[in-house]
């Protein structure tokens, strides 16, 4: 049986690789997991050993056909529970993530079925992100940052990269949430910021910020 650990090897090498496309070296593994090199290196030899990756010497990794389905089932069940916490919970999106990494390790594939069932097979979380059916199969949706878009437009909040507590919170004081119209009034040259339009409220948002909404043109 896959241990925790091995789980959480694979789905962090699924999302460095791109949803598991490209090789992933051993140091971003270490960084991303925060821990060292050679214990990852001891690792990803064990999950290669198991068929989910390939591991090549001084190359890095890559996840196979059987890697990339248990990073894929991984994902639907944390974000069909973030959904579940704050549908059914009261959970702020700022709240479920950490949760979530727990819950995201349960084994029970009925359990997971039925809570989709439950939740009337949502296509996206809390934060955006699109669920997988219980095919692998993802709905989605096509998306810009907010850094892309064109001066003059209006747009729909329909995401966002960074799921941290902290820029969620930051979203949340500023009145921004998934479905929020945003009109993009300047862009900065000389920093990145971006002036925007939210509602009847003008205001300035950083690059970082910027390159982390995800928007769609309304």
């Amino acid at each position: 049986m896959i241990t925790l650990t091995e789980e959480n090897y694979i789905k962090a090498i699924y999302h460095l690789g791109k949803h598991g496309k490209n090789m992933v070296n051993t140091n971003a593994i270490a960084e991303s997991l925060e821990t060292k090199a050679s214990s990852v290196t001891d690792m990803v030899k064990k999950l290669a050993e198991k068929d989910y990756l390939n591991y090549k010497k001084y190359q890095g990794v890559i996840l196979t056909e059987k890697g990339r389905q248990v990073a894929v089932n991984i994902i639907r069940k944390h974000r069909l529970w973030e959904v579940f916490l704050v549908e059914k919970l009261n959970f702020t999106w700022d709240e479920v993530h950490e949760v979530a990494e727990h819950l995201e390790h349960i084994k029970s594939d009925k359990l997971i079925n039925e809570l989709d069932s439950f939740l009337e097979f949502p296509t996206h979380d809390p934060h955006g992100d699109p669920i997988p059916d219980k095919n692998g199969i993802f709905n989605t949706i096509d998306k810009i940052s907010l850094s892309q878009a064109n001066i003059g437009n209006t747009y729909k909040c329909i995401g966002v990269e960074d799921s941290s507590t902290n820029f969620l919170q930051y979203l949340d004081s500023n009145n921004i949430g998934l479905g929020t119209t945003i009109t993009v009034l300047h862009k900065e040259p000389f920093d990145n910021s971006v002036k925007i339009k939210l509602h009847t409220k003008e205001m300035v948002v950083s690059q970082n910020v910027a390159k982390n909404l995800y928007l769609k043109v309304l």
